[in-house]
């Protein structure tokens, strides 16, 4: 996989930079996730998906703002990855975006971790 960057130039609002890290995937949302510009989070994780990574990696640290429908994509990938045999790990949250997976309780779902490197060291853990 090609470090490349998936952007949209409607809004300009998320960027998201994808990169493979051993049997990881690293994908970095930057800006704002919602239902404006959710597709450009879902298509790259599907794709680390379909290339055969089922444990992803989701750089949080420049995710400046996450509604419902950005949770629903990283649910969607999380399902989509578990039955793959891997998972969704999230890292380095944002207060703001940590926020709204405390109050869904969403983040019970996931494995949170404080970096990337952090999620990286637990790639031997079962997903």
């Amino acid at each position: 996989m090609d470090h490349g960057t998936v952007g949209s130039a409607q809004s300009g609002r998320l960027l998201v930079e994808v990169r493979e890290e051993g049997p990881s995937a690293v994908v970095t949302p930057a800006g704002e996730l919602d239902h404006h510009t959710a597709d450009l989070l879902r298509e790259p994780l599907e794709e680390c998906l379909a290339k055969g990574f089922s444990r992803l990696v989701v750089d949080c640290s420049r995710l400046e703002f996450c509604d419902s429908t950005g949770l629903n994509v990283l649910l969607g990938a999380r399902l989509k990855a578990e039955a793959a045999g891997g998972g969704v790990h999230l890292a380095g949250m944002q207060p703001v975006v940590a926020r709204v997976f405390e109050i869904t309780g969403a983040e019970a779902v996931f494995t949170v971790h404080d970096s990337v490197e952090a999620a990286l060291v637990g790639e031997g853990e079962s997903d």
